[in-house]
């Protein structure tokens, strides 16, 4: 539920039950629309404006509440009503997101299919602006031992040189690894140089006795498989 505040009206002439932080205590943050959400990290409005409309503002200017995981601290401070003490409260709300999504803990997160594979990096990579290139480094029980960005730019069969990757597959002891990429159209359907940059690697990992298990592409909360696909 968003709710509409006329710029004049200020949070003080909201009923107390209606409040955001009041809500937040009472039905809990899930229950609280973006707008709330943002109206209580940035805690205060202008002598204009109440909070509540300067969290619609930010949104209106981002179009899309994923567009925050990207934004400088220029892009938000751009926002009319928007200071710097503002703009690093929500960069920092944004960056703890980040690392609570990373699902990083002391065990060691366990590969079993593509979906595995695909949950572990769907957070990072789903709205990125542009492709980068990841490789997960596994151990024999299809453990992350480490995950790595290769690159970043369009796929292109001359820059992903397997060299790159199984130098730090051998540096890290791996017995696996499985590749991914996104595609910031948010389609994730292979592109012919996907699939040639695939069998390449495919090929390369057979002759180093370090299997490919999967190339992964990401788009917009969703995912492909190409081994599922057959491409290798």
């Amino acid at each position: 539920m968003n709710t509409k505040l006329p710029p004049s009206l200020m949070i003080r002439d909201v009923h107390v039950s209606d409040r955001p932080r009041e809500r937040l205590v009472r039905q809990g943050a899930s229950s609280l629309s973006n707008q709330e959400l943002i109206a209580i990290l940035l805690r205060t409005g202008t002598k204009q404006e109440s909070v509540l409309h300067l969290a619609n503002r930010v949104l209106n200017y981002f179009e899309q509440i994923q567009e925050l995981k990207n934004a400088s601290i220029e892009e938000i401070t751009a926002v009319k009503g928007i200071g710097q003490a503002k703009a690093v409260q929500l960069l920092a709300a944004v960056e703890l997101g980040k690392r609570l999504s990373q699902q990083k803990t002391d065990d060691k997160f366990t590969i079993r299919s593509p979906k595995d594979a695909a949950t572990y990096l769907m957070a990072d990579m789903t709205s990125l602006n542009q492709e980068h290139f990841v490789a997960l480094f596994l151990n024999v029980k299809n453990q992350i031992l480490h995950k790595q960005t290769i690159f970043i730019g369009s796929l292109n069969a001359s820059i992903v040189h397997p060299r790159e990757i199984f130098r730090e597959a051998v540096k890290r002891s791996a017995a696996s690894i499985i590749c991914a990429h996104n595609h910031p159209s948010g389609n994730p359907a292979p592109s012919t140089e996907d699939i040639d940059v695939t069998k390449r690697l495919f090929e390369a990992g057979q002759l180093m006795g370090i299997e490919l298990l999967d190339h992964v592409i990401i788009g917009d909360h969703q995912f492909i498989s190409l081994k599922e696909k057959g491409y290798m």
